[in-house]
C-alpha cells in the first residue's frame, strides 16, 4: 500500500474521531435531567385557572386599560398559546373543566354535559351527583355532589399517586362542577352555596368542614361586598370597548328595573346570596378562598408539589345576562386584571417567587348577544328547534306517542319502550325525523348518531363530534346548528356550538420552567394535563388524548 492511501486513510480516521467526539459532546449537553443522572426539580405548587366563559380574544380586548401586573405580567412573562381550541363539540362547563383537568375528551371521561339523558336510569343526569355521599356545610337542602361520574383519573389524582399521596390538591369554585371535576376522584373541593352564602364541600372529601372553612364563612364577604354596590372602575363613558348600558336584550338583576349601572347590591345582604355570583364580586370571593385555603393547607410549602385549581364563575353568569359586549362584561375583566395582579403578589409573596407555576384557560368560549349582532347586520337568530311537532309527527305516522325521551347537548333521545310498544321500526322513524329536521333553516345537519363515520361533513368536524360523544350516554340523532344559530331568550346570550366563538379559549402558562414566548400552532385544551405532567415528571391523567406542548419550557 503507497503512503498516499495510508495518508487518506489517517485523514479519514482523523475526521471520524472529530465527528464521533462532537456528536457525543453534543448528545451529553442535550441530555434530560434523568438521563444526565441529575436530580429532578419540580415547582413547589401548581396553579390552574380557569375562567368560565373567557374566550381568547379577551386577553386582548381590553388590554391597554390593563396594569402591567395581571394580564399584561402574563403575557409578558408567560408563554401563550394563541390557538387553542376545544375539541369536541358541546362547549360548556363541566366538559370543559372535565377536559382540561383529564386530558381527554367526552367520550373518554364521560362527562357529556352539565347534565345528559341516561337511557338506563330514563332520567336527566347532572354531571357530579352523588346519592351516595351527603352535602357538608352550606344549606339543609343542598345537594351532594362527587367527581363519581367522571371515568378517568384527573391531573390532581396523577399529582398524588407520583408522591404517594404526601401533596395536597385543592378545587375552589362557586360552581360545584368547576371545583369537583378538576380536583378529581383524590383531590378536596369547595363550591360556594347561594342559599346560605357559604363554602361548602360533601363527605366524598369530609365528614365536617375544616375549621379554617368555618372561620372563612363566618367572615360574611358576600355581605362586605355587596356593601360595596356595583359601579364602574372608570367613568362609565370611557368603557368605549362596549355597548350602551341600557338596552333591551341585556338581562336585569331580579330587584332592578332596568340592567344599567351603578348595580346597587346593599339590599341584598343578609338576605339574597346567589346575585353575587353574576358580579365581579364573585371572582373576588373566589380568590379570597383560595388564598385562604393555600394558607390554612400549607400549600407550595415544601418540595412535594402541591396542586391548586381555580374556577371564576361570574364572568359565565354576567355573559349569560349581560353578554359580552357589555359594559359589566368589560369592569368585570378590568377588576378581575386587579385581582390577578394581586393574586400573583400572593404567590409570590407565600410560595416564593418562580416557585410556582401557573396556567390561564377557560372552559368555553361566548356567542355574541343575538340583538347586539343583529342591530349590527351579522346574521344571527335564536331558535328553538319544535320537538313538540316531530313528536306529532311521529304519533300520525307511525303510532308512536311520546317518541321523544329528552333533547340535551344537541342530542336527542327517544323513547325505545314507547317504539317497542308498538311494534315501530326505529330506523324508519330515525329516517322521518331526520327528513324533517334538515327542513329547517336554522339546522345545518341532522345525523344519525351512529352513522356519523358515513355522514359527509368536513373531517374537523366529524372529529369533534365523535370526541365528544360517549358510546354509553350519547342520543339517538344529533343536531347541528349553523353559525350564528343557538337556544336562547330575548335577552343574554349562551355558548356549546364548535364554532370558534365558543370554542377558541385561551392558554398561558407562566412561572417556574415556563419561557416567556408564543406560538400560532394549533393546541388543544386537552394538551393542558399532559403538558402540566411532562413538567413534573410523572404520569399523565389514565384517560389523556393530548400531548405535550414542548415549546412552553426550555427543559426540552
Amino acid at each position: 500500500m503507497n503512503k498516499h492511501w495510508l495518508q487518506t486513510i489517517a485523514i479519514c480516521l482523523l475526521f471520524t474521531s472529530f465527528a464521533t467526539a462532537g456528536f457525543s459532546q453534543k448528545n451529553d449537553i442535550n441530555r434530560t435531567p434523568i438521563q444526565a443522572g441529575v436530580d429532578i426539580q419540580r415547582p413547589k405548587l401548581v396553579v390552574g385557572l380557569m375562567v368560565d366563559q373567557m374566550r381568547w380574544d379577551f386577553l386582548y380586548r381590553y388590554q391597554e386599560r390593563f396594569g402591567e401586573n395581571g394580564f399584561k405580567r402574563l403575557l409578558r412573562e408567560g408563554f401563550s398559546c394563541e390557538n387553542t381550541q376545544i375539541p369536541y363539540a358541546q362547549t360548556v362547563t363541566a366538559p370543559g373543566h372535565a377536559s382540561v383537568y383529564s386530558g381527554t375528551t367526552p367520550a373518554i371521561h364521560g362527562i357529556m354535559g352539565n347534565e345528559w339523558y341516561d337511557k338506563k336510569l330514563g332520567r336527566t343526569v347532572y354531571c357530579v351527583e352523588d346519592e351516595t355521599v351527603k352535602p357538608v356545610g352550606g344549606n339543609p337542602k343542598a345537594e351532594p355532589m362527587s367527581p363519581r361520574n367522571l371515568k378517568v383519573t384527573s391531573l390532581g389524582d396523577q399529582i398524588n399517586l407520583a408522591f404517594n399521596y404526601r401533596s395536597k390538591v385543592v378545587g375552589i369554585a362557586i360552581k360545584d362542577r368547576g371545583s369537583i371535576l378538576p380536583a378529581g376522584h383524590s383531590g378536596d373541593a369547595y363550591w360556594y352555596d347561594s342559599r346560605s352564602g357559604e363554602f361548602m364541600t360533601s363527605t366524598h372529601y369530609y365528614d365536617q368542614l375544616p375549621s379554617w372553612v368555618n372561620s372563612f364563612n363566618q367572615r360574611k364577604i358576600v355581605d362586605s361586598l355587596y356593601n360595596l354596590d356595583w359601579n364602574t372602575l372608570y367613568p362609565i363613558e370611557t368603557y368605549v370597548q362596549s355597548d350602551r348600558d341600557n338596552v333591551a336584550y341585556e338581562g336585569r338583576f331580579g330587584h332592578e328595573k332596568e340592567p344599567v349601572f351603578p348595580h346597587i347590591l346593599k339590599n341584598l345582604m343578609g338576605a339574597n346570596f346567589g346575585t353575587i355570583r353574576a358580579t365581579p364580586y364573585g371572582n373576588t370571593m373566589t380568590l379570597a378562598f383560595a388564598k385562604a385555603a393555600l394558607e390554612a393547607e400549607n400549600l407550595g410549602q415544601d418540595n412535594i408539589t402541591d396542586l391548586l385549581a381555580v374556577s371564576l364563575s361570574s364572568q359565565d353568569y354576567i355573559g349569560h345576562q349581560f353578554g359580552p359586549n357589555s359594559i359589566e362584561t368589560e369592569d368585570t375583566y378590568l377588576r378581575l386584571d386587579r385581582d390577578l395582579a394581586a393574586f400573583f403578589s400572593f404567590l409570590d409573596e407565600k410560595v416564593g417567587s418562580g416557585q410556582w407555576t401557573f396556567f390561564l384557560t377557560a372552559d368555553h368560549g361566548v356567542a355574541h348577544v343575538p340583538g347586539f349582532l343583529a342591530k349590527h347586520k351579522v346574521p344571527v337568530s335564536t331558535i328553538n328547534l319544535n320537538t313538540a311537532a316531530l313528536t306529532q309527527l311521529i304519533q300520525k305516522k307511525y303510532k308512536v306517542p311520546k317518541v321523544i325521551s329528552a333533547f340535551s347537548n344537541y342530542h336527542l333521545y327517544l323513547n325505545d319502550e314507547a317504539i317497542d310498544s308498538v311494534g315501530a321500526n326505529k330506523e324508519a322513524i330515525i329516517k322521518t325525523m331526520l327528513q324533517e329536521l334538515n327542513k329547517d333553516t336554522a339546522v345545518w345537519l341532522a345525523f344519525e348518531a351512529k352513522a356519523l363515520n358515513e355522514t359527509p361533513m368536513p373531517a374537523e368536524v366529524k372529529e369533534r363530534f365523535a370526541k365528544g360523544m360517549n358510546p354509553e350516554l350519547s342520543g339517538d340523532i344529533i343536531v347541528i346548528l349553523k353559525s350564528g344559530y343557538f337556544g336562547g331568550g330575548r335577552s343574554g346570550t349562551t355558548h356549546g356550538s364548535w364554532y370558534p366563538y365558543d370554542a377558541h379559549i385561551p392558554l398561558v402558562f407562566m412561572g417556574w420552567g415556563i419561557r416567556p414566548g408564543y406560538t400560532f400552532k394549533p393546541t388543544w385544551m386537552i394538551d393542558i394535563a399532559p403538558t402540566i405532567a411532562a413538567l413534573l415528571h410523572i404520569q399523565p391523567p389514565s384517560g389523556t388524548l393530548g400531548n405535550p406542548i414542548p415549546e412552553i419550557t426550555d427543559l426540552h
